[in-house]
């Protein structure tokens, strides 16, 4: 079951996956999404410290304007600081009950784990290719709405995705969408 049901956060519909290809326009995008967004926090090429920080400006950007903020790593380190919960690439158990919890899947052995682990939402990719990663083969539509069907919780779906492209899908199993490029 959900854990998300139990904390005061609502599943967001349309997320921003942080990357460092969006450079500078990074906090100027997220002060830009729709309330009630969601943020995936990546940048892991940057030292420590310096990813601390930038995520300390945007969570304050989030706090101001109604967002979910996850971290994407260790769920230790997401609760040091103080994001709404964790974006879990181990797709290894949670150990805070209460704490958001997010796995990016690309097939069924990774869509079970989420299921087995407690996740919240899954982020199911790539649908289409991306610019990202332009050598991944987009799952397609129908393979994807197979896919999400494993699901026990909302997906969303990731992958060469923009706001027309959810809007045109109608996937009955997709709770929304994330991108990097589409908020440039």
């Amino acid at each position: 079951m959900a854990r998300f049901q139990h904390t005061k956060l609502r599943v967001p519909r349309i997320w921003l996956m942080s990357d460092e290809m969006l450079g500078d326009n990074f906090l100027k995008v997220a002060k830009r999404l729709p309330r009630g967004s969601g943020i995936i926090f990546r940048h892991y090429s940057l030292e420590n410290s310096r990813r601390r920080e930038l995520f300390r400006q945007v969570r304050q950007i989030a706090r101001q304007r109604g967002l979910v903020l996850l971290l994407s790593g260790d769920e230790r380190q997401a609760i040091a600081w103080s994001a709404d919960g964790w974006h879990n690439r181990s797709g290894q158990k949670g150990r805070a009950q209460s704490f958001f919890q997010s796995v990016p899947v690309h097939g069924p052995s990774e869509i079970a784990r989420a299921n087995r682990c407690g996740a919240d939402l899954v982020f199911l990719s790539p649908l289409f290719r991306t610019q990202s990663h332009p050598e991944a083969r987009g799952l397609g539509p129908l393979h994807f709405q197979s896919l999400a069907s494993l699901a026990f919780v909302p997906v969303i779906a990731l992958g060469g995705m923009n706001r027309a492209r959810a809007a045109m899908l109608g996937i009955k199993r997709i709770h929304g969408w994330a991108a990097i490029s589409a908020f440039r």
